[in-house]
């Protein structure tokens, strides 16, 4: 399998360069040449197959001959070793509980996926990799575990200070060893901005092995394939059109949920579900794409002003904002829609939704209000509650349970440094350690 570049400006590359190099040098994301669809018959057996199977089968043809199979299954099985859950709160509205990896949000899919696979990419190397990655909530802390102990390969974890929750904070900025947190005076963006201009510095490159663990890697981008085709393979058999609604910040979810249509799964459409950063469901409205300074809300992990993904988006799409229409609806949320809809939820179903699960509830009311012929609704649940109590709590009256593994991280002592959001600051730090 051959990797090109979105702005097609790259020579083509193998899985190993694009998951190694992170941003193409024209500073495109890479994506793959081809997207070989599956037949029905294949899809139909992916519903028998064990889960690990799956998986193995569903990136095996991203991967090609470079990853020998038996690499490729070690690497499956050892990622993906945690439950996914549909839970059906009614016969049109379905959860698919994306939280039960060791850091109890969906971005262990991808992170440990990552981690192992970048780490058989490296074992030759003679110079260390120092892998960045900006984090607006769980990305932090499932890259930090996902790389926890890796021989050769450090990571940088840059996140907006104050702006993100103690649960997640702790449960990255706590580790040590391989693992170096930078508590950044801005927001998400500005931490984003940073790992950007990192990569197009050509001096820094020369000096230092970088990559990235953010979603602009395809190598975190591929596994999230996974659990869309964990929820088909978990949904009942139904004429019923299949709308998937995705809390979306940077947009890598929903772009993997593409990736998955375009290998067969049925899925009718999916719904772009924001908080206030609403700047894609913007586009699907008016065809302007106007990124801005992202607002801090409720749902911290999407409070993204300047999407990453949305160029492989566009991509998928073929830069015509009809056939993105085509595939995406939006919907933005307010925090106070945010909460209610978390209590609406407690009530209604006993079902207690974390702030980011909760948007994509909203999305999907939204969407049904506004296309009431029948369809059946997929909800990603991407994070514990846990992980928000203190939203939790003040929605519903009652705090959730607290799990052992984020309780002892809680105990834990902050080792983050706090550093500026000058590109000149964070060059100098990268330099000197």
């Amino acid at each position: 399998m051959r990797y090109r570049s979105t702005s097609r400006q790259a020579p083509l590359t193998s899985l190993r360069g694009a998951v190694l190099r992170g941003l193409a040098p024209d500073g495109g994301l890479y994506m793959p040449v081809e997207i070989a669809r599956r037949s029905p018959e294949e899809l139909e057996e992916f519903r028998r197959l064990p889960f690990t199977e799956v998986c193995f089968r569903t990136v095996r043809p991203f991967a090609g001959p470079e990853v020998p199979e038996e690499i490729l299954w070690q690497v499956v099985s050892e990622a993906i070793n945690f439950p996914v859950k549909l839970i059906s709160l009614s016969p049109a509205l379905h959860v698919l509980e994306l939280f039960h990896g060791p850091t109890l949000a969906f971005k262990d899919f991808g992170a440990r996926f990552m981690a192992r696979l970048m780490g058989y990419f490296v074992r030759a190397e003679t110079r260390g990799l120092t892998v960045l990655v900006a984090t607006s909530g769980d990305t932090g802390s499932a890259v930090a575990h996902g790389f926890l102990g890796v021989p050769g390969i450090r990571v940088v974890i840059l996140y907006p200070s104050k702006r993100i929750s103690e649960a997640q904070e702790k449960q990255f900025t706590t580790l040590g060893e391989n693992i170096t947190a930078l508590e950044v005076s801005g927001t998400f963006d500005d931490c984003q901005l940073l790992v950007k201009q990192a990569f197009s510095d050509v001096e820094l490159n020369k000096r230092t092995f970088l990559t990235s663990a953010n979603s602009i890697n395809v190598g975190r981008l591929l596994p999230q394939m996974f659990y869309h085709v964990a929820a088909y393979r978990q949904l009942p058999v139904a004429s019923v059109p299949l709308i998937v609604s995705v809390p979306s910040g940077n947009f890598g979810n929903l772009t993997a949920g593409i990736f998955a249509k375009r290998i067969g799964l049925p899925v009718t459409r999916f719904i772009a579900s924001t908080n206030a950063n609403d700047v894609v469901p913007e586009y699907l409205r008016t065809g302007e794409f106007c990124p801005r300074a992202a607002k801090p809300t409720l749902s911290n992990a999407m409070d993204v002003g300047s999407p990453n993904n949305f160029p492989r988006l566009l991509d998928l799409c073929r830069n015509r904002l009809e056939y993105v229409q085509r595939e995406i609806w939006g919907h933005g949320a307010t925090d106070e829609e945010t909460l209610s809809a978390m209590k609406l939820v407690y009530e209604r179903f006993g079902y207690i939704a974390d702030p980011h699960t909760a948007v994509g509830v909203l999305g999907w009311e939204a969407y049904r209000r506004e296309h009431p012929e029948p369809a059946q609704g997929l909800v990603l649940a991407t994070a514990h509650p846990a992980k928000f109590g203190d939203v939790v709590a003040r929605a519903i009256g009652v705090a959730p349970p607290l799990p052992e593994r984020l309780a002892a991280y809680l105990q834990r002592s902050k080792l983050s440094q706090p550093i500026s959001s000058k590109y000149e600051d964070f060059k100098q730090f990268l330099l000197a350690s």
